[in-house]
């Protein structure tokens, strides 16, 4: 009886299933990767703050806008608002719909050069649309997100000179001439003063 000796593994060549495997796992990274990339610069494009800045680029300029008799819609924003970057794309549209009627102007309060029409208008929050009518007068002020639907029913009665159908309403008021009336140390307006204004 011979001994025989083991014969030396012989390197053996790679399988086909495991070269399909590792193709398959490369195409699945692959898919992934283009995937993850298409999903992360959609979201970047649809955000709103890329309409809101192309809005705001194609915006009337406000002096244009008191002085070319169209009745105005004027928004007060901000580049970090949600509200007002969730408002952009419907802003958009309405622009693209009634932009022949109306002036659409952008008021960026984190711009100091708009201070004093955010004091003449009384900004406190934003998005904050003030209408104004052909003579550039304000009719009517919103404050807020709001519906395409209200926006587009209040650009209607704007551009056809009606009045808005979703505007605060304030009624008739009586104007006080507060030089006329003289406090006196009884009168309960001067609040308890015990000084003389003699």
């Amino acid at each position: 009886m011979t001994a025989q000796s083991p014969k030396p593994a012989s390197p053996l060549p790679p399988s086909e299933p495991g070269n399909a495997a590792r193709i398959r796992n490369f195409l699945i990274a692959m898919v992934a990767i283009a995937l993850s990339t298409s999903i992360f610069f959609g979201l970047q494009s649809s955000n709103g703050s890329g309409n809101l800045a192309l809005l705001a680029e194609s915006a009337v300029p406000l002096e244009e806008a008191l002085a070319n008799d169209k009745p105005t819609l004027m928004e007060f924003y901000a580049n970090w608002c949600t509200s007002c970057q969730a408002m952009a794309q419907d802003l958009g549209e309405l622009k693209e719909e009634y932009g022949d009627r109306v002036n659409f102007v952008m008021l960026n309060v984190d711009n100091d050069r708009w201070l004093p029409e955010m004091l003449a208008y009384r900004v406190d929050g934003i998005p904050h649309f003030v209408y104004l009518d052909r003579q550039g007068e304000a009719i009517a002020s919103i404050i807020g997100e709001q519906p395409r639907a209200v926006m587009a029913a209040n650009l209607e009665a704007l551009s056809n000179n009606t009045p808005l159908p979703y505007a605060p309403a304030s009624g008739q008021v009586s104007k006080v001439n507060t030089a006329a009336a003289k406090a006196t140390p009884d009168d309960p307006r001067s609040h308890g003063s015990q000084v003389n204004r003699g």
